[in-house]
């Protein structure tokens, strides 16, 4: 197990997930799904819960509603191992959710954002943060709360001595206000896959979006989905394919589970090119299961499972 303590700051919400959908939605008409699944949702929490199942000690910050989603997530977190002493309960706001409506490998999603609007940098416990080495923040776009302050977590956190890591995911309102030039610096490692990163710069090409931005990264970790992924830094740019398997059953989480491989190893001190190939095995074992957890237990069976499914000996 690592001796590096986690703390990931983000969103946390349900997920309804159905599948097998009997074509596209209507207004006015009803569609039915064969399939439906209820787990732990958020970019966030799905690191969190799969990160302590891989080892390392992990707790979340985080806001939830009085409610019977936000009771869920805490048994879900908890029985991963998570810490959940930092999570926050709102009398005012619900727990969110996000009903997901998987078509083969793609899906469309309607969130309700709920408490995780409100997070703000205020909920952190600056009072305990040194007790940790590292801090993760996910899913920017849905958390208004946090957007003026994105920067100063990062210089903070970085100024308490902490390495810090962001997944900015997808912005709803397809406006990419985000100022990367001013906050990535303070980022160790940024987790974007390769359409966020091509509308986060404007650019169509991918080899221009990572010209764009690679000055004011440190270690782009680029998520690339049936391609790979690549690591670029100031002295080396990696691509790794990925690895592929023959029990898919859906997408959901696979780039949180992509972090949560590249991370492990970025806190065991691994080079770049380890942890981007265990980052890309992390993210296949995740399509074995419904939901972005299913396929994450424990250590031990985690790598039995990559062993079986992609045939890799760890």
């Amino acid at each position: 197990m690592s001796n590096k303590k986690l703390l990931v700051v983000g969103e946390l919400n349900i997920d309804l997930i159905l599948n097998q959908i009997q074509g596209f939605p209507e207004i006015g008409a009803e569609k039915i799904a064969e399939n439906m699944d209820f787990t732990l949702g958020s970019s966030s929490a799905i690191l969190a819960s799969n990160i302590a199942a891989l080892g390392v000690p992990t707790s979340f910050c985080g806001l939830l509603g009085q409610d019977n989603f936000g009771d869920f997530i805490l048994k879900e977190l908890r029985g991963k191992n998570v810490d959940t002493r930092f999570i926050s309960r709102s009398e005012h706001y619900k727990t969110g959710i996000t009903v997901v409506m998987n078509y083969d490998q793609d899906r469309a999603n309607i969130t309700y954002c709920g408490a995780m609007s409100v997070l703000s940098i205020e909920h952190v416990p600056w009072e305990n943060i040194s007790t940790f080495s590292h801090l993760h923040f996910s899913n920017y776009f849905l958390q208004p709360g946090m957007q003026p302050y994105i920067t100063e977590l990062f210089k903070k956190a970085k100024e308490a001595g902490l390495s810090t890591s962001l997944d900015l995911q997808v912005d709803p309102q397809d406006k990419w206000d985000f100022d990367y030039k001013n906050c990535l610096p303070f980022v160790d490692v940024f987790l974007p896959n390769e359409n966020e990163l091509l509308e986060l710069t404007g650019k169509k090409d991918l080899k221009d979006a990572i010209e764009a931005i690679k000055n004011h990264t440190n270690i782009l970790a680029l998520k690339l989905g049936d391609k790979g992924g690549r690591v670029v830094s100031s002295s080396e740019d990696i691509t790794i394919k990925p690895y592929l398997n023959n029990t898919y059953k859906d997408a959901i989480g696979a780039g949180d589970s992509f972090n949560a491989g590249f991370l492990k190893q970025f806190l065991s001190g691994a080079s770049l090119r380890e942890c981007l190939d265990y980052a890309n095995l992390t993210g296949s074992l995740s399509t074995t299961a419904a939901g972005g957890t299913g396929a994450f237990s424990n250590e031990k069976e985690i790598k039995s499972k990559i062993q079986q499914i992609v045939n890799k000996k760890l």
